[in-house]
């Protein structure tokens, strides 16, 4: 499955979220650790959800950037 992540810089890391894995975030120094670290998180979070007996969400977000006048 393919997930959207969502990576924000915040004040002196970054941090990510997958909008259809509600809880399912991470943190890091640089933008290569979160995306490591979301990774990770994806695995933890859905197997977690397995071992609950849960259904795994399907990915549903869309992600694209538009362009505006400034």
């Amino acid at each position: 499955m393919r997930y959207a992540v969502v990576v924000e810089k915040v004040e002196q890391n970054y941090s990510a979220y997958v909008p259809d894995l509600p809880g399912c975030i991470a943190t890091g120094q640089t933008v290569e650790e979160v995306e490591r670290e979301i990774r990770l998180a994806i695995e933890f979070h859905i197997q977690g959800l397995r071992e609950d007996g849960l259904p795994i969400p399907l990915p549903t977000s869309i992600v694209e950037y538009l362009e505006v006048a400034a």
